[in-house]
């Protein structure tokens, strides 16, 4: 850039000066409410001098230096993500699992045990017996509700992995309790947060070292960008800063620029999912087809004096639970029969979603075998008495009203 900013403009050809005009443009006046977008791959340096300095400096310092490191608008989200989990520092990734797998690769090596919660992300199941396994990292699991985790720490125990509450059952943990045992055993304690957002739950404030987000959820909030949140605290930063460096762990500004808007709505529409889906669980629990309605917020959840200690407040999450030997075929005619509510994976946006869950396969600790199927809902931003009435015509249509309750 020297060379050109010596010479005279007029002196330059039309299609130099094309290229070099217009990148840093400068204008009188106020700020912006939102940060610019900023796309960079490549970035320049006054001198050799400052390009072996700020090279010297970004190992320890977070620096504009090149795209793969991250760029202001990138910066900008995770002091966002920073401020709404009570962390030291926040690293961005291409997706939640993408972050999860970051977070084994960055604190476990050959020879240790991770001790993995019976409730986690599905995913991660996949994940521990594709990576860790062949790796030679011993993992094994822990009751969802944490009440056997310490009978199950080994010597080599190194990491306790928790999801509170927990994928698919909500099921709570007391992790406080059990990061101190963590620590006394000396094995750093993960947790996955996506569930409270940062807003309803502060894995960070309860005794975990680094607390995990699918931005992909509830910050984006819009159903249209994927994204992984690790933050942590001071002590547990660098092994993740460094892995994530090696491997040049980075997401696209836009992205990055996606989720910072979504995040500046997220408090006004966690108020709106959890007094929507309050009121369509409330009537769930009334409805004959439904043996058990799981959300912590309900005073029936086992785990509902823990929500209230250590949450604040709920989402649209919920899961009902059909009587023991309901068919297969019947749950599938009452998803199908809902008009409201899309088939998929995911939660999080605005709209409202319904998927079924295996939980034979989403657990190993806690026996499913005698209890009935579950399907998931996520509750969205509709109006609560349309999801209601759709729901209650797909049920009545699939379901006989004679189904035995159990609560």
């Amino acid at each position: 850039m020297a060379a050109a900013s010596a010479s005279p403009g007029a002196a330059l050809q039309a299609q130099t000066r094309m290229l070099h005009a217009g990148k840093a443009p400068t204008w009188a006046g106020g700020t912006a409410v939102n940060p610019p977008l900023v796309r960079a791959s490549t970035v320049l340096f006054d001198s050799t001098a400052q390009q072996r300095e700020m090279r010297a400096r970004r190992g320890s310092e977070r620096i504009f230096s090149y795209g793969a490191r991250g760029t202001p608008t990138s910066f900008a989200l995770e002091d966002a993500v920073s401020e709404l989990e009570g962390a030291y520092r926040t690293r961005l990734l291409p997706t939640g699992l993408a972050a999860i797998g970051m977070v084994l690769l960055s604190y476990l090596r050959p020879g240790d045990h991770v001790l993995l919660t019976d409730s986690a992300y599905q995913p991660v199941r996949h994940l521990a017996g594709q990576f860790l396994q062949p790796y030679g990292i011993e993992y094994s699991f822990f009751a969802a509700d944490g009440s056997d985790a310490q009978a199950r720490m080994r010597p080599n125990t190194r990491m306790l992995y928790a999801e509170c509450p927990g994928s698919l059952a909500y099921e709570m943990c007391d992790l406080p309790a059990l990061a101190a045992m963590a620590h006394a055993h000396g094995a750093l304690v993960v947790a996955d947060n996506t569930w409270g957002s940062g807003c309803q739950y502060r894995p960070l404030a309860l005794g975990a070292d680094v607390s995990v987000m699918a931005a992909t959820k509830y910050l984006s909030g819009h159903s249209d960008v994927m994204m992984g949140t690790v933050a942590t605290t001071e002590a547990a930063w660098a092994p993740l800063a460094a892995r994530c460096d090696a491997f040049g762990m980075a997401v696209s500004p836009d992205d990055a620029w996606l989720v910072l808007r979504g995040m500046r709505s997220l408090a006004a529409r966690l108020r709106m999912h959890e007094a929507h889906a309050l009121e369509v669980a409330r009537w769930l629990q009334r409805h004959p087809a439904v043996a058990t309605v799981l959300c912590p917020a309900l005073p029936t959840h086992p785990g509902h004096a823990l929500w209230q200690r250590d949450c604040h407040g709920t989402n649209g999450l919920l899961s009902l639970e059909l009587a023991p030997g309901t068919p297969q075929a019947s749950v599938d005619r009452f998803i199908d029969g809902l008009r409201l509510f899309g088939i998929g994976a995911s939660w999080g946006g605005y709209e409202s979603l319904v998927t079924a869950a295996d939980m034979a396969q989403a657990r190993s600790i806690t026996d499913w075998s005698r209890r009935g199927p579950v399907v998931r809902l996520h509750i969205g931003l509709e109006s609560p008495r349309d999801l209601i009435a759709d729901l209650e015509q797909a049920l009545d249509a699939a379901l006989t009203p004679r189904t035995t309750k159990n609560r």
